[in-house]
């Protein structure tokens, strides 16, 4: 049995990533997948400017797993907005994936983000008139994929959330965990790099949260992600290759987490 067109693409991908991966392995350590210097951001306020990073600094490895954790107002959906080119930093250098995002023109960064960057939030943004199966091909129909051809890709991505007997039902008719799923799908549709996601569990009850989150380890480890994790779930941030907390405009390591992705 062949695979379209798509389907091989898709493998190709994964493929040369992996050969990649081995090549590296020979070789010395490459650079951080993500590598941020002196970062600033600032905002002009009535009070005067509010200034939310002052020279933050951030390395990400290939393969991480990372937690961001503070308090609420401290800057991380910011950062992440800013690591996935949706917002421009004030000051500093933000390199993804080779990259110089904060370069980038309004339309070279939403290439860049359907090529590189999978986003999910705490909330799924799912669009209530279609299906979960359309939902998650947004991404591809997007980059003008036919849509026979993104329809397959997403029916795939769907069975991997466990979710193949949902692809025809619409956002409302699915749970608020079913939900999650499709926009996990959705926003790794593309073969991304790099997942960054706030607060995926936050609108979740605890067992449902828990569930989500072996679902988005899984992902991370069978797909060779680099993945960022805005969270105020101190037991899910445990279990990330490391947990860095931001305040007052700077990223510190809070402790190793206790169950390193691997």
């Amino acid at each position: 049995m062949t695979h379209s067109p798509p389907a091989a693409a898709h493998q190709a991908t994964r493929a040369a990533r992996e050969s990649e991966s081995r090549t590296l392995e020979t070789h010395e350590k490459p650079d951080p997948l993500i590598n941020v210097q002196a970062l600033g951001k600032s905002y002009r306020t009535a009070r005067g400017e509010l200034v939310l990073f002052d020279d933050l600094n951030l390395a990400v490895e290939t393969g991480e797993m990372v937690a961001i954790v503070g308090q609420s107002g401290a800057g991380k959906s910011t950062l992440l907005h800013i690591l996935g080119a949706l917002d421009t930093p004030s000051a500093g250098t933000v390199y993804c994936a080779s990259t110089n995002v904060a370069s980038l023109s309004p339309r070279q960064a939403a290439a860049f983000r359907n090529r590189e960057i999978g986003y999910a939030w705490q909330f799924h943004y799912l669009l209530p008139e279609f299906t979960a199966e359309e939902n998650v091909a947004m991404p591809l129909l997007a980059r003008g994929m036919r849509q026979s051809d993104a329809l397959e890709i997403a029916g795939n991505w769907l069975k991997e959330v466990d979710l193949d007997d949902r692809r025809t039902h619409r956002p409302g008719e699915l749970s608020g965990g079913e939900q999650q799923r499709v926009a996990l799908a959705r926003a790794l549709v593309t073969s991304p790099r790099l997942f960054l996601a706030d607060e995926p569990t936050g609108d979740l009850d605890g067992t449902t949260a828990g569930r989500v989150f072996e679902l988005i380890e899984r992902l991370h480890l069978s797909h060779g992600l680099t993945s960022i994790l805005v969270t105020h779930n101190m037991e899910l941030a445990q279990r990330c290759t490391r947990i860095l907390r931001l305040a007052n405009g700077r990223l510190t390591a809070l402790t190793d987490a206790l169950q390193p992705a691997t």
